[in-house]
């Protein structure tokens, strides 16, 4: 019975021990429940697999606020995230402000709050935006919001539920650009788009980089007054492992502006729509860029 008992108490030891050691020499990368985070989150643990001798761990499929709550904990310890979504989701500011005041805002609240550190840009925003077919811009002459806002008497909207609801959604934008729609719908989903193609509704919301922007021939108005704030994408990593992996934070540095919307948009389109694996279309995407 005894000889039992110290057996297994060496089993439990060296099972610790092994967690213990994996948690100090595993890097975790986390991403969110939606395909450009998947991307993303591929980049950069393809990056650091390539390039270093770091172990690494991937870890998906998590909420904003989930993601979020592992970098504090350290379940995480980096993941790319949305400076609109810091300012905004995380540290509460709502006044509108510009892209730069906004990422500095998250850059030091980020370090000082929670001892993290947000890198530069990919260089692409990911923010709420208003679209239209082609036809349509070209029948009402429209580029910009408030080119619609002249016209949204004549035009059906639908969107999601959420932006219809929300005060940083679709009643605050109609306030600033005095929009008065001829009807507005909740449409969910890829419904959005097959709508528009049958031209029961004529404008809809979406993200800037949404793939299904492409596969559906949609113009992206521009938000002329900048009513929805900023969201570039940017790593975020914690002090403490940047500091104990000080090679991890200037090779993560290299993806500084390797995108733009219209890349982000296309490799979304390729992995929402043409069914490509996120992981060969991010290992594709850093070839190409001479990254691995």
């Amino acid at each position: 019975m005894k000889k039992m008992m110290v057996v297994m108490m060496v089993v439990l030891s060296m099972a610790f021990l092994s967690v213990a050691c994996k948690a100090k020499t595993t890097v975790v990368v986390g991403a969110k429940d939606f395909t450009e985070q998947d991307i993303l989150g591929n980049m950069l643990y393809l990056l650091i697999e390539a390039n270093t001798d770091i172990k690494v761990e991937y870890k998906h499929e998590m909420s904003s606020n989930v993601v979020f709550a592992a970098i504090k904990s350290g379940d995480i310890d980096l993941y790319v995230d949305y400076t609109g979504t810091v300012y905004g989701n995380y540290l509460g500011y709502s006044e509108m402000r510009s892209a730069e005041e906004v990422y500095a805002i998250a850059v030091k609240e980020l370090k000082d709050q929670y001892n993290l550190l947000m890198l530069e840009s990919l260089g692409f925003n990911n923010t709420y935006t208003l679209s239209v077919r082609k036809d349509t811009a070209e029948k009402y002459g429209l580029k910009t919001y408030s080119d619609l806002a002249k016209v949204s008497q004549d035009l059906i909207l639908g969107a999601t539920f959420e932006v219809l609801n929300r005060n940083d959604g679709i009643p605050n934008l109609k306030k600033t650009y005095a929009m008065s729609f001829k009807d507005e719908k909740a449409i969910d989903g890829t419904l959005r788009y097959t709508a528009m193609a049958k031209d029961e509704i004529q404008v809809t919301d979406a993200f800037s980089t949404d793939g299904m922007l492409l596969e559906y021939d949609l113009l992206v108005l521009e938000d002329d007054q900048h009513f929805f704030p900023p969201y570039y994408a940017a790593p975020v990593i914690r002090a403490q492992t940047a500091e104990k992996y000080p090679e991890l934070q200037n090779l993560l540095l290299k993806l500084r502006q390797i995108l733009d919307d219209e890349s982000m948009r296309e490799l979304n389109y390729r992995v929402d729509v043409l069914k490509e694996n996120p992981t060969e279309t991010a290992r594709d995407f850093l070839k190409s860029r001479g990254l691995i």
